[in-house]
């Protein structure tokens, strides 16, 4: 553990140097500033409090299922919220359904102390990510009940390695790890990993509510009542949005509402002029914009692409060309054929898309006009693709019921994907 704080201390330290040079670093440090005073007054004594925490905003999105259930089926308890991330805490520093949303305080020991005896959790959840040793450690100490939900385990991962030790030990901490597939449940049991319970992923069960929950956006429903075919481009960066300026010059009929990953002024400008006739951002649109005219709606405000996507007939998803692609289950559980760039490896949701022919995989626009014809050109194969991404998305559901299950001790209400 020596070398763990060593490091912890180090990668505080980095942070500290890089803020006056960088807004995220900056943001980071300033959010944790005075964090003591903050959590002290937080909750009174006796409250029953749940703390749950997430990396980001996506871990977020995958733990929202379980807070809200928790929230509706136990009101007993309080629920603190957690972030690491500056992104996860800007976006969701109001979330309704917790009580107190904070940072986390970076995991030396004396924090994780302070933080633990001002806090008094009842129960932790962790989402998916973040294995914080200390935390991890303490908790276990106490005997506070300890669970990650939607983890996925592969077989690189530092819990594999020969100097992988401490991170090993640090999962028997857990009362209960949930896992999204039989592999990784099959990998911890190699390692003698035993508290591992099979429960599929949580996001399954957030965006199969979300057509019926997600509200009307007027501006995206105008741009598209003209009619013609619409595709929604989701989290898209430059390359991406290269591949879809080349379908929309070989393809007249056809609109894209496009939903940058960046929305920063200066980002959106360079999109605007490189549709200086055909585009038009969503913030500049009011009650007389004539819609008619574009052919591009650029979506420059945060949270509104789950909602847009019920106004699209195809989907592009961006990230492929990068680190890895977003989010493709928000597409498929409005039933649109998706399609998104080569890097998809780790991400079981779209090898499966693929296998059930409701995605492709895309490298060269060549590929994507290619994609765009054959489901244009014969309504069969549109319809069979919609079908599958439906039934993918309802046959997955059921996670947190056996989250709940295991948890609180009540039934599960269905059986869990296997």
């Amino acid at each position: 553990m020596l070398l763990y704080n060593i490091g912890i201390w180090l990668y505080g330290l980095a942070i500290r140097l890089a803020a006056p040079f960088n807004a995220k670093a900056r943001e980071w440090v300033r959010g944790r500033k005075g964090w003591r005073e903050k959590v002290g007054g937080l909750f009174r004594n006796g409250d029953r409090v749940i703390w749950i925490h997430c990396a980001s905003l996506g871990e977020f999105e995958q733990g929202r299922p379980v807070m809200e259930r928790i929230r509706g089926e136990h009101p007993e308890y309080k629920i603190l919220l957690t972030f690491f991330s500056p992104s996860g805490y800007r976006i969701r520093k109001d979330y309704e359904h917790a009580d107190a949303v904070v940072y986390l305080p970076l995991d030396t020991p004396r924090n994780v102390r302070r933080f633990l005896d001002a806090l008094r959790p009842e129960m932790a959840v962790f989402v998916k990510y973040e294995f914080w040793l200390n935390y991890l450690s303490e908790l276990g100490r106490r005997g506070i009940g300890t669970y990650i939900i939607s983890a996925i385990f592969r077989p690189d991962s530092v819990f594999f390695r020969p100097y992988g030790g401490m991170f090993r030990r640090a999962l028997g901490t857990f009362s209960t790890i949930f896992v999204q597939n039989r592999e990784s449940k099959e990998l911890l049991e190699g390692i003698g990993i035993t508290n591992a319970v099979l429960s599929g992923d949580t996001r399954f069960d957030r965006v199969a509510e979300i057509p019926d929950t997600a509200g009307d956006v007027p501006v995206a429903r105008r741009f598209t009542a003209g009619g013609g075919d619409v595709l929604v481009a989701g989290s898209t960066w430059p390359h991406d949005e290269e591949l879809l300026a080349s379908l929309l010059s070989d393809r007249a009929g056809l609109k894209v509402i496009m939903a940058p990953h960046e929305i920063e002024p200066e980002r959106i400008e360079r999109l605007i002029s490189a549709f200086p006739e055909s585009a038009v951002r969503y913030t500049a649109c009011d009650g007389q914009t004539d819609m008619a005219r574009y052919r591009i709606l650029i979506i420059d405000t945060i949270g509104l692409l789950s909602s847009v996507y019920r106004y699209g007939k195809y989907a592009y998803v961006g990230g492929g060309f990068g680190a890895g692609i977003h989010n493709t289950l928000e597409a498929a559980t409005y039933g649109l054929p998706v399609a998104f760039g080569p890097n998809y490896s780790k991400f079981r949701e779209a090898k499966e898309l693929i296998a059930l022919g409701a995605a492709v995989s895309v490298s060269t626009v060549d590929e994507l006009v290619g994609w765009y014809d054959s489901l244009t050109e014969a309504p069969r194969l549109y319809a069979d693709a919609k079908a599958k991404a439906l039934s993918y998305i309802a046959a997955n559901k059921g996670a947190s019921d056996t989250i709940m299950s295991v948890i609180f001790g009540s039934k599960p209400s269905r059986t869990a994907p296997k």
